[in-house]
């Protein structure tokens, strides 16, 4: 009988000891927030054991799944001022350990930053891509994945220091936010370099940098008045990611009888009153892919975390903006709450949405407010979402010589006749090209001329206009034929030993060759005057039917207008200036600021053929 005592003792005590915290997810937060309940996430083998309690806190709820390594701890925070509490871990009345939680204080009014907004012009770049400012970390001993540049789907070596060693490069071209692909840790053993496929939420991957790093990105673009703006993914984690490894809930993921299951990709099924629900159910719950798990975001403890993490991460590194990749994949009810906590969080905050649809209501469905989702009654309290529609126009029209009823200028046109569907088209984003399409270059085989008229109408249109890494010096990429890895080609200069340098002027000797100077030297015009004319940003947009492949539209307000002109035919035409009275208004004159050319408007005047003008009337 007293063997088999000690032998009992023996266990409890291995049992009690045995129960460790391994992580606490937020790792801290701040006093003052506008969300009261904070979720904790605690974790480590056989935690669920230990009881919670603490004499600094007040807990009103504790959460303990199927799983016995997780505690998932509810703490009201109204009132509490910032600085370190202590929460205790016990097991049969007797203190185990406890953990040293720290409130922070926000910054002064963190709460009303203001986000992107049509004003600026966002910069998109894949940062293994862009440029190596620290070669110590191009592989990491904690990653899989090592640094092989000659791999077209491998790590190049990119990194934040990259990024902040050429900021002076983006302020120069008149770029005035910084969208990167994500740069949270990835860990897949192969493709890991777009970290879409994320292993942790709340480390940014050693082979970019540090936590520190990138608030330190922020730090530098907030002096240089931009703004950074994090690619936040919502839908779906990485198959290394350790919570995927130790599921808390069976139901934290989407999980399949046969184990993956490939998302349909089908997003109509989302509100198509016609939909069947086994097709639905395969678009939201199927996987992107067998290395990204398909997040639940209708599990209330989940829907938490992310939501936690998307915050803290605007917090700790003062962000700007998100733009969430596939958002339209998502547990609907479940991003509406998501966005809706971040926004009310920050009222003045924006978040664009990658709604990759073709068709304009089906995309107004997901802008906030929006009346074609009150036919359900849904309403994803979403601000922004990107202009899908302009883009496939734009892949096409200027390799359309000939205008017709549909082809041509006619698609741009057509394009902004359904405006009307979503309720806030200035915050829409626009674009030529990103990181998942041919390069706009490409498309149109190198044509300068081709990519003037383009920009011109991204720049000059309602709406945010982004542009893609690599545009601006003529950059071309072919995913088609060549894969991901062709348009997402490195940045000439961004690593050392690189023979020619497109980050300085065709006047070093090293410099930009004279035709990426030529796609250069018209961005960074275009751009800057763009920065310092607010009737871009906000001005109301009248356009004209396109004639001889000609579009005319105007962007006007009560104190300036603006006359943009895209000539797509092969042949110089004649402008009729008495047609478009309506927009210029008794203006006689005008500077065409992309050749600095003055033009009398009191009568006809011409366009070369493949050419845009933007006239500053006077």
């Amino acid at each position: 009988m007293k063997g088999k005592l000690i032998i009992l003792f023996t266990c409890f005590l291995f049992s009690f000891v045995n129960a460790q915290v391994e992580k606490v997810e937020p790792p801290f937060w701040w006093s003052g927030m506008q969300a009261k309940d904070l979720q904790l996430m605690v974790y480590g083998k056989d935690i669920a054991k230990l009881d919670v309690s603490s004499d600094d806190l007040e807990i009103t709820k504790v959460t303990k799944t199927e799983n016995p390594n997780y505690i998932f701890i509810t703490i009201n925070t109204t009132s509490v001022e910032a600085g370190k509490k202590k929460i205790k871990l016990s097991e049969a009345g007797k203190i185990h350990s406890s953990i040293d939680y720290e409130l922070k204080a926000r910054r002064e009014n963190s709460s009303s930053r203001k986000g992107f907004d049509s004003s600026d012009v966002l910069y998109l770049i894949m940062p293994d891509r862009f440029a190596n400012g620290d070669t110590s970390n191009d592989s990491h001993p904690d990653t899989k994945e090592k640094a092989d540049r000659s791999n077209p789907g491998g790590r190049h070596g990119g990194d934040i220091q990259g990024i902040i060693d050429h900021l002076d490069y983006l302020k120069d071209l008149g770029a005035t936010a910084l969208w990167s692909t994500p740069l949270l840790e990835d860990d897949e053993p192969v493709y890991s370099y777009h970290t879409y496929a994320q292993s942790d939420l709340y480390k940014i991957d050693p082979r970019y940098g540090s936590n520190e790093d990138y608030k330190r990105l922020a730090k530098e673009m907030h002096d240089l008045d931009m703004k950074l703006i994090m690619d936040y993914v919502t839908n779906h984690w990485g198959s290394k990611h350790w919570m995927i490894k130790d599921l808390p809930t069976k139901d934290w993921i989407h999980q399949w009888p046969e184990g993956f299951r490939r998302s349909n990709y089908r997003m109509t099924t989302q509100f198509d009153t016609n939909a069947s629900q086994v097709d639905a159910k395969g678009c939201m719950n199927g996987w992107f892919d067998t290395t990204m798990p398909d997040m639940n975001q209708s599990n209330p403890l989940l829907l938490k975390y992310i939501t936690q993490n998307a915050i803290w991460w605007i917090e700790y590194a003062d962000l700007d903006g998100f733009r969430v990749d596939t958002y339209s994949y998502n547990d609907k009810e479940g991003i509406a709450s998501w966005t809706k906590a971040i926004m009310d969080e920050y009222p003045n905050f924006n978040i664009v949405g990658e709604v990759w649809m073709h068709d304009q209501a089906q995309m107004a469905y997901w802008q906030k407010d929006s009346k074609i989702g009150a036919i359900d009654n849904f309403n994803s309290n979403l601000p922004s979402v990107m202009d899908f529609t302009l883009h496939d126009a734009i892949t096409v029209i200027f390799n359309e010589d000939e205008g017709a009823w549909d082809k041509g200028m006619i698609r741009a046109y057509d394009n902004f006749t359904n405006d009307f569907l979503y309720p806030d088209i200035n915050n829409i984003l626009l674009f030529a090209g990103n990181h998942d399409t041919n390069r706009i270059n490409e498309i149109y085989q190198g044509d300068i001329e081709k990519y003037k008229m383009a920009m011109t109408l991204v720049f000059t249109t309602r709406g945010i206009p982004q542009m893609y890494y690599g545009d601006e010096i003529g950059m071309l990429g072919n995913r088609d034929k060549k894969g991901d890895g062709d348009i997402r080609r490195d940045f000439p200069g961004g690593w050392k030993g690189d023979k020619q340098s497109a980050f300085l002027s065709s006047n070093s000797e090293e410099g930009r060759t004279k035709d990426q100077e030529a796609f250069h030297s018209f961005t960074k015009k275009v751009l800057n005057w763009r920065k310092n004319t607010p009737v871009i940003h906000t001005g109301k947009l009248l356009q004209f039917i396109p004639f001889d492949n000609v579009y005319v539209y105007f962007r006007y307000d009560d104190t300036k207008t603006i006359m943009v002109v895209l000539n797509n035919s092969t042949t110089s035409q004649e402008i009729d200036v008495a047609r478009f009275t309506e927009g210029i208004k008794g203006l006689k004159t005008g500077t065409d600021i992309i050749t600095d050319s003055n033009i009398d408007i009191s009568e006809n005047f011409t366009i070369a053929s493949k050419q845009s003008m933007i006239i500053e009337l006077k």
